[in-house]
């Protein structure tokens, strides 16, 4: 299945984010200063973002990759360290399904901390701890496995769209590469948000904190 095929379940609920997100968005006086953590400026091209002036658009990514757009400036940073910038300097800080990848959970409150001082509002986006289709492997219940489990399907099997690592050093390297969050703690990172929760088969499929 293709997920991106503009017909199909993710398709549709990546739109109501979008829908949301612009709500949020509205009422700011133009240009609306952006930064999104982790994301791609195709992302904004798809949503009709790109090339709009009403938007001032920050890409930041842990690789720099050119743009194509004069609203759109993209930047190598790391989202636990947002220094180069000052207090409240984006009217919005976006972020989609990023914050499970920065790290330990210190890492993510470094995270969290630094999108709360940067921006006026926020938007980040993160896939369900307890949601049971583990959505970076693609395996059921994935994510409450130990550690040596994660480990020895890693090395000898291809899980989702990563093919299976033998090398046992890399296969922990990507073991940590990804560490879900509960609402709770994303609650607790951004104890000031609004929480809306994604649905798949009437579960919580994603959480996003939004102020």
């Amino acid at each position: 299945m293709n997920v991106s095929e503009p017909g199909s379940f993710i398709t549709k609920l990546r739109l109501k984010r979008i829908i949301l997100f612009n709500e949020i968005i509205s009422n700011i006086q133009p240009p609306v200063k952006i930064l999104d953590i982790g994301g791609t400026m195709n992302f904004w091209e798809k949503w009709g973002f790109a090339g709009d002036d009403s938007y001032e658009i920050t890409v930041l990514n842990v690789s720099l990759s050119e743009s194509r757009y004069s609203n759109i400036k993209t930047v190598v940073g790391d989202a636990r360290d947002l220094s180069t910038y000052s207090s409240n300097q984006f009217d919005v800080v976006f972020s989609n399904s990023v914050i499970e990848h920065v790290g330990t959970y210190d890492d993510q409150r470094r995270m969290a901390e630094e999108v709360l001082r940067v921006g006026r509002r926020y938007f980040i986006q993160t896939p369900n701890y307890y949601f049971p289709f583990e959505p970076h492997f693609l395996f059921p219940f994935y994510q409450f496995f130990p550690q040596w489990l994660k480990v020895l399907l890693i090395q000898n099997f291809n899980l989702g769209w990563r093919k299976r690592c033998p090398e046992r050093s890399k296969a922990i390297e990507c073991a940590k590469s990804v560490k879900l969050l509960s609402k709770k703690e994303v609650q607790e990172l951004f104890p000031s948000s609004k929480i809306y929760e994604e649905k798949m088969l009437m579960m919580t499929y994603s959480i996003i904190a939004y102020h």
